[in-house]
């Protein structure tokens, strides 16, 4: 074997250096030779510690390359260290093993760089001549082209051409690049064409890649090529491929909370399917953990299933501390440690008196916002009905506190009726200017307020002397608001005497009432028309109104509510029947035979309001404290009608005490002394106190002999 000339050179410049090396570091230690020589070998030293630690091809070399310097230095070290020359001549010792050491590793530093000198040829084996006359005709074989013009490919990217070729170029591709990524020992990205130029890619795909390099097909990706600015191609007769079976693993393992994202909760089968996440914030003095997400295609509406999500995210799917907030293609999911609408928000007179826009706060929402309701609508200019919907100890009476309150700061008169006296309903009557608790109350204050209407169209304004339709605010307007509140209004339409008047009048308010400043506020447990509400009333309520619904029973129930007060139907938050945070496994208490644990806090006063846009927002309602005094959130002075309108209430036969008993001829031609009625019984009522009595045959009072038999005769079948 012939040595190269360049690794002779080498040798020798290593034993005329030794010398050097050993007299340097003894005769001038502080000298600018010996801080030259430490610092080349420091450097050398670092080349070789980043070599090491990199994947780049070359690395081996420039580690041998860099081992003369580093011994060097270490040699010199010692040479300081020790007294002199040291015991049985140590430097010139450690000096003359340098030389050979280096000597060793000078032919395997230069095998694989560019450049040098090639080899030798070996003497090539002697073939016996054969004579001219018997020779045979040799045809040279044809030369190989080669698939890859010499472009300068790198040590790793010719490695993996020759796997490449070795499966025999896959789809009719070609490996023009291969990139290690950092960090991983097998992952890689390969940069692939057409082998035939101007003509796509078609049948490539991850199984092809994935059988050339010997992995599972799911650690393969394949991806377009962008075209880039320095001049590289792209189109469909590029692509390139993602092989990670390293990353794969540890994806499968301890993915990251994108890849988890990705994953569980993007997928289609999860619970925010074509999503993706932008954001995990922590508000650690609110105790929230805050998920912002948006689909990847602007266009889409979020699809988002919570128990999924917290499956897919590995979080407790609580219905009372993980909650969701959608506003075009983004949404944001707040997971809190403890549920955040069991505290309780006190209402005050400055959060309830509205503002120039007729806006009062009534609750608030999880993340701490305001939610306002109104008393007029400002961009209508004109009042607003209102409906309240829940059942039993939902909290419909204390949103009725506020509502009057409002309704009171704002300057407005306040009525309200009711299917049965209560404490609280008797502890608002104080506050306001009409109170009472029967189907026959509710009847008249209808009628009164109907016939309002018709003395409000003909009262003239003081400015001009002639009748104007309300408006909001202004100063000239001779009459206040009325806000006629009507609790558990769909089982008065119900009642057999005055069901059908309330329903007929009820209507009736709903249409003409704003004209005039009168809003209707009914309440109860169900938004439909089998259950005292039309389809007319339910229009109107709807568009003139913010919709606050209660607890109903059973979440399926409450959004049935939500979407029958909406016009279009969106994304309805869960009103649990109780707030119960889950602790530990319900299998392991299961298996011990313990109990559930019973922490559950009521969610009475926990509300759905449908804003302007349609948009369902819970909140927690303001809480009005009835065992005090309500003195503090109403105003001092209880406002009433005026003079004129009371006056012409009582032309009509219609201002009186309304808890009264039916009086003869109230609602329909009084009985004769034999106890038939005059004439046939009729329908309707409006403002006439002699309008007809609704459907359901009513029993008259018995104040004859006669009378009395002829009510027998009718129980008899």
């Amino acid at each position: 074997m012939v040595l190269p000339r360049s690794v002779a050179l080498e040798r020798l410049a290593y034993t005329l250096t030794a010398p050097a090396l050993a007299l340097i570091p003894n005769l001038t230690p502080d000298g600018p030779a010996n801080i030259a020589l430490l610092l080349a070998g420091a450097a050398g030293t670092a080349n070789a510690i980043h070599a090491g630690t990199s994947r780049l091809p070359g690395s081996g070399q420039r580690i041998l390359r860099s081992l003369p310097l580093a011994l060097a230095a270490g040699v010199d070290l010692a040479a300081v260290w020790t007294p002199g020359y040291g015991p049985w001549q140590t430097d010139a010792l450690l000096a003359a093993g340098w030389v050979l050491a280096c000597g060793v590793f000078a032919p395997l530093s230069r095998t694989s760089r560019r450049g040098h000198r090639p080899a030798l040829a070996a003497p090539a084996p002697l073939i016996p001549a054969v004579p001219a006359q018997t020779a045979l005709p040799v045809q040279a074989a044809p030369a190989k082209e080669s698939l890859h013009p010499e472009d300068g490919a790198s040590l790793y990217t010719r490695s993996a051409r020759e796997v490449w070729e070795r499966a025999g170029l896959p789809g009719g591709t070609l490996l023009v690049k291969a990139i290690p990524h950092p960090d991983t020992k097998r992952d890689l990205t390969i940069l692939l064409r057409s082998k035939d130029a101007g003509r796509p890619i078609r049948s490539l795909s991850e199984a092809d890649v994935a059988a050339a390099f010997a992995v599972y097909e799911k650690e393969v990706a394949l991806a377009p090529v962008e075209q880039q600015p320095d001049g590289r191609q792209g189109g469909p007769g590029w692509i390139q491929a993602h092989i990670t079976p390293d990353a794969t693993a540890r994806r499968a393992k301890a993915p990251t909370l994108q890849e988890r994202w990705a994953d569980k909760v993007a997928g289609p089968k999860g619970g925010a399917p074509g999503s993706e996440l932008v954001a995990r914030t922590r508000d650690d003095k609110r105790g929230v953990t805050f998920y912002r997400g948006r689909m990847t295609d602007e266009t889409e509406e979020p699809r988002i299933d919570l128990a999924k999500v917290c499956r897919g995210l590995g979080i407790p799917a609580d219905d009372s501390c993980v909650f969701v907030l959608s506003d075009g293609h983004e949404f944001l999911i707040s997971v809190f440690d403890t549920p955040p609408l069991s505290q309780m928000f006190p209402a005050t007179r400055e959060l309830l008196t509205p503002d120039a826009k007729g806006m009062y706060v009534c609750g608030y929402t999880i993340t701490g916002q305001p939610v306002k309701n109104m008393i007029y609508q400002h961009d209508k200019n004109a009042p607003c009905h209102g409906l309240i919907l829940g059942v039993s100890r939902s909290g419909k009476t204390q949103y009725f506190a506020l509502a009057m309150a409002a309704h009171s700061l704002g300057g407005g008169v306040v009525w309200l009726g009711t299917v049965r006296k209560d404490e609280k309903t008797s502890v608002l009557g104080q506050y306001i200017d009409r109170q009472g608790s029967n189907a026959l109350w509710v009847a008249r204050a209808l009628r009164a307020a109907k016939a309002l209407c018709e003395i409000r169209a003909e009262m003239p304004w003081p400015h001009d002397g002639k009748p104007h339709d309300y408006k909001p605010g202004d100063p000239r307007c001779p009459y206040r608001p009325l806000a006629m509140f009507a609790d558990e209004f769909m089982t008065t339409t119900k009642d057999e005497d005055y069901g059908e008047f309330i329903q007929t009048d009820g209507d009736d308010l709903t249409v003409t009432g704003l004209k005039y400043g009168i809003g209707f506020i009914p309440a109860g447990q169900s938004p439909f028309a089998h259950d005292g509400f039309s389809s007319g009333m339910k229009a109107n309520l709807r568009q003139n109104s913010r919709a606050v619904v209660f607890n109903m029973g059973n979440p399926s129930s409450t959004r049935k509510a939500v979407e029958g007060a909406m016009e279009n139907p969106h994304d309805v938050p869960t009103i649990p029947a109780r707030y119960s945070q889950q602790e530990g496994s319900a299998i392991e208490r299961a298996m011990r035979g313990e109990a559930d644990p019973e922490n559950g806090v009521s969610t009475g006063g926990v509300a759905i309001i449908v804003l302007d846009n349609g948009r369902a927002v819970l909140m927690r309602s303001l809480y009005a404290d009835f065992d005090t005094d309500l003195a503090k959130i109403f105003p001092d002075e209880v406002l009433r009608l005026t003079d004129y309108e009371i006056a012409e209430l009582d032309k009509r036969g219609l201002w009186f005490d309304w808890s009264e008993p039916e009086r003869p001829g109230e609602f329909g031609p009084a009985p004769d002394d034999d106890g038939d009625e005059d004439g046939p019984r009729q329908r309707g009522g409006g403002g006439n106190p002699a309008g007809g009595k609704p459907g359901g045959k009513r029993r008259a009072e018995v104040t004859s002999a006669r009378q009395a038999l002829e009510a027998i005769k009718t129980l008899v079948p």
